[in-house]
């Protein structure tokens, strides 16, 4: 009970559609709705595997993996991809995905997503029955179709957050607010 309340109010939580792949070579794609930035300098994301999953395994094991921008044009792909494959089966050939070539790790990225974060897993740390996974980013592709000058506008990005039980979320409402910065009130400025 305390898992499924607390997934439901600590919403939303963006995607991590890990892509990486197995010794042996198998192409992998799942997501993981356990997933953020942890360090600004290094540049380093996490996302938690919930149980040994094969995307634990991999990048655990080859010490690379991609994380695909999750957004709603591919929304029956994502939840496809979450589907207990065995281990031997290719997640992007299972779904009907393309794969590219990443620029900096052996996993492919999604060529139809419109970001790809390439990493190096960093280390792991578990907790019971869930391991975080921390990745260094080596390289960020992004798209041009969803850049507004030379930032990423989230409007065209449209990424996809879970919430609790089965529901998804896109963005809404967008309020921009900037930040208040603190004057000694003894300066002239």
């Amino acid at each position: 009970m305390m898992i499924r309340t607390l997934k439901a109010v600590v919403v939303p939580r963006p995607i991590a559609w890990v892509s990486s792949i197995s010794q042996e070579g198998v192409l992998n794609l799942a997501p993981h709705s356990f997933f953020t930035v942890a360090s600004e300098d290094p540049p380093v994301v996490q996302f938690t595997s919930v149980g040994h999953k094969d995307s634990l395994a991999n990048v655990t094991s080859t010490g690379e993996f991609v994380i695909c921008l999750a957004n709603l044009d591919l929304i029956d792909q994502i939840n496809s991809t979450a589907t207990d494959y065995p281990p031997e089966v290719d997640e992007f050939e299972a779904v009907g995905l393309v794969a590219e070539p990443s620029e900096t790790v052996t996993p492919p990225r999604v060529a139809d997503s419109p970001v790809a974060i390439e990493c190096q897993t960093e280390r792991t740390v578990s907790f019971g029955a869930s391991t975080v996974v921390f990745g260094r980013v080596t390289c960020i592709a992004i798209d041009e179709s969803v850049m507004s000058g030379d930032h990423p506008d989230v409007s065209l990005l449209q990424p996809l957050a879970r919430l609790g039980r089965n529901e998804w979320s896109t963005i809404g409402e967008l309020i921009e607010l900037d930040r208040i910065p603190w004057r000694d009130p003894g300066s002239s400025g």
